[in-house]
């Protein structure tokens, strides 16, 4: 019997020696410090928008500060609220991430029912990547020198003035329908399938006019194919200094912009969080990137992932404090669909 009992081995030294193998087979996994491999920045737009433009210079100095590579991924549709959703469907592992903006962080839960997603609930801050200012533009040859002269333009028409946008419930149909709203004007919305092809609609004149970000219309404004009525910022841009403001146009409390920011799902880690922002912040220090964004006409303010948190949440109700239920019916929805979402 002796030979039978040496096989036999006693429970608490079979725990013991399965919690090592335990250990030895995770340790590798779990001792992988952050990021290991390629990470992900939805962008939930087409491209050539804002994402790509404020996005691309990011992700290539992410990719050289992580040592891993960073690349934008497109997933439009819906608004934004394709891509976003995607994003807050991920895994919280810090490895697929939201370039999210304005419409579908913040517009979206006002204009658009069953999204989807809780722009609050199921992400985390990580970082404000830049502020972008709307710029009002016209195709350069427009007879339009001035938002006064546009409104009169439309007036004048029984037909009215038209405006592109990025698609519903945009930034750009935003400003639009305010300034419809603010000036009693007949301005009509045709929408674009992306902001660089509502911009396009407009330089083919295709449509009259569009609130497009600056960054995006900049390049075609220098090469002469548009020209920029306003900005609806607080004040004149450094970027174009000679353009008035929408305030300075008659249209007081007119300073809707749009921002783009980094976004993680709800549980990602805090250590993971707290890392992407620290890298986030410190490419935006760096002299090149900061002077070719604030060249391309955005503004750069580095926050934490708290301040980002409260800074979406008081954009929210700036942008809830301009729809009116006149609003509302008028926008093309039958209604705003969370409208009382922050009284």
């Amino acid at each position: 019997m002796q030979p039978e009992q040496s096989k036999s081995i006693s429970f608490p030294l079979l725990g013991a020696m399965l919690a090592l193998i335990g250990t030895m087979v995770a340790s590798p996994i779990s001792a992988q410090p952050y990021p290991s491999r390629q990470i992900q920045l939805v962008v939930a737009y087409p491209q050539g928008g804002t994402g790509e433009i404020v996005g691309r210079p990011l992700a290539e100095k992410l990719s050289a500060s992580l040592g891993q590579p960073v690349n934008l991924e497109y997933r439009p549709g819906g608004s934004g609220a394709v891509g976003t959703q995607s994003v807050a469907r991920a895994a919280p592992d810090g490895y697929t991430l939201l370039l999210g903006q304005t419409g579908e962080l913040v517009i979206n839960r006002y204009l658009v029912r069953d999204l989807g997603y809780d722009s609050d609930r199921d992400f985390r801050p990580v970082a404000l990547v830049a502020r972008i200012p709307l710029a009002l533009v016209v195709k350069a040859d427009a007879p339009f020198s001035t938002v006064d002269d546009l409104l009169k333009a439309a007036r004048a028409s029984r037909r009215g003035l038209t405006f592109s946008s990025g698609g519903p419930g945009t930034t750009g149909q935003f400003s639009a329908e305010l300034l419809r709203l603010r000036s009693a004007a007949r301005l009509n919305h045709v929408p674009s399938d992306g902001a660089a092809a509502a911009l396009k609609a407009v330089i083919e004149g295709q449509v009259d006019f569009y609130f497009a970000p600056l960054p995006l219309a900049l390049p075609e404004v220098r090469a002469g194919k548009l020209k920029i009525l306003a900005v609806s910022l607080p004040r004149r841009s450094l970027a174009v200094p000679t353009v008035p403001t929408m305030i300075e146009s008659g249209f007081r409390n007119f300073t809707l912009s749009a921002w783009v920011s980094v976004l993680a799902p709800r549980n990602t880690p805090t250590d993971i969080v707290n890392r992407l922002n620290f890298a986030i912040n410190q490419a935006l220090a760096q002299p090149d990137l900061r002077e070719r964004v604030i060249a391309d006409g955005a503004d750069i303010d580095p926050m934490s992932p708290e301040q980002v948190g409260s800074f979406i949440r008081s954009e929210a109700i700036e942008y809830r404090n301009v729809i009116t239920d006149e609003f509302c019916s008028r926008f093309g929805y039958g209604g705003c669909a969370g409208y009382n979402a922050y009284e």
